[in-house]
């Protein structure tokens, strides 16, 4: 199989992370900080060095407000449910993933809060005078994706976190295309609420995110259970990070997650990634009835491409790929339905290749082919 999506999982995980996880259920295999014995401090230890690599790679201050989570959906909702109170208005923008919009529009739905979606230029990115102009006295939240994951497009983010700061809005940043690949600073970009995924190109496993949360930030605990350091409370405790990390962690994703940041390049693997697709957008340039939909130069985006061909749906072109040419890409809406709105691709969607850090010439030159043979037949 040629894996082109990347932006979705990555795929393959280097060999050192499934070793570390098999190595983790066999020889320690236990909850973390849970009976004070000593393989659950072991454990407890290994979660613990990882929370604080990952508040490193991100520019944080406080490892224990760097809060592990089910996945970077997971983590958005934390965040989304924690923060936001009855009577609050939301800005977001017209790029954002499913696991952003949907909490919002389901708050919405329930006349909780008041939303207004910004829209993103022809380039491809959102105007932080845009954001600027949407603040009202009720603005508690600005949340937005740090790239695209259907365009790739990087957005302003660091000028969209001094009006958030400015105005006394709490600054979610979407890092689900960006952590491992870009570097990313909550300090300077006075972001309160960092969401990420383990499985995209941090190269960790699927079931494992994160949610990094300013010591500013008040936010509400929406789910509780055990945290094994305290169970005297009758509710939460308000320690961090227990206060936000009901249950047993995913331990051994968490050991897979150790394995892949001691190997993380980001600058390596962006710049391979970058020199992959322009061999991609350059080989698909000339073929007839193929339009690349991505608007911004390739220097500008994380490692997508969306691309139609003129004539067939989205859907048909990914399923003729895997079947005829065994190319696995991803086909239609991306869980992004108001960029599509924007591209005008709605509701049919786009073909979506991403590269990856393990992506060779060879399989980018068989994916241009293919794409070539399919618009010919077309």
């Amino acid at each position: 199989m040629i894996y082109l999506d990347n932006a979705s999982t990555t795929y393959p995980k280097p060999s050192t992370v499934l070793s570390a996880m098999e190595r983790y259920m066999r020889e320690c295999g236990v909850s973390p900080g849970r009976g004070g014995y000593s393989a659950a401090n072991d454990a407890e230890r290994m979660v613990a060095d990882v929370r604080r690599k990952l508040t490193q790679l991100v520019s944080g201050s406080d490892p224990a407000h760097m809060v592990f989570t089910g996945s970077c959906t997971d983590a958005l909702n934390l965040a989304l449910h924690g923060v936001l109170r009855e009577g609050d208005h939301v800005i977001t923008t017209m790029l954002e993933h499913n696991s952003v919009s949907r909490p919002l529009e389901t708050l919405r739905a329930r006349g909780m809060i008041t939303l207004t979606r910004v829209a993103f230029n022809s380039d491809g990115f959102i105007d932080p005078a845009d954001i600027a102009a949407a603040i009202t006295p009720q603005t508690r939240l600005i949340a937005v994706s740090h790239a695209s994951n259907v365009i790739g497009t990087i957005q302003p983010v660091a000028e969209v976190g001094k009006i958030a700061a400015e105005h006394g809005a709490y600054y979610l940043l979407d890092a689900a295309q960006t952590v491992g690949v870009v570097d990313i600073d909550v300090a300077a970009w006075h972001v309160d609420l960092l969401a990420f995924p383990a499985h995209k190109e941090l190269l960790g496993p699927p079931g494992l995110g994160a949610l990094y949360v300013g010591s500013n930030v008040e936010i509400a605990a929406y789910r509780q259970g055990g945290t094994g350091a305290d169970s005297a409370h009758p509710v939460q405790p308000d320690e961090w990070p227990a206060h936000l990390e009901a249950g047993t962690p995913n331990t051994v994703g968490i050991a897979g997650l150790a394995a892949a940041l001691a190997a993380l390049n980001p600058a390596k693997a962006l710049a391979h990634i970058r020199t992959m697709l322009a061999r991609f957008e350059e080989g698909v340039s000339e073929v007839e009835r193929v339009r690349n939909v991505c608007p911004a130069p390739i220097d500008a985006r994380v490692g997508t491409c969306a691309l139609i061909i003129d004539g067939m749906d989205a859907e048909d072109v990914g399923a003729v790929l895997d079947e005829s040419f065994d190319i696995a890409a991803r086909a239609g809406l991306h869980c992004a339905p108001y960029t599509h709105r924007v591209l005008g691709t709605f509701p049919a969607g786009a073909l979506r290749i991403s590269p990856g850090p393990f992506t060779t010439a060879q399989e980018i030159d068989a994916a241009v082919n293919a794409i070539r043979e399919v618009a010919a037949s077309a």
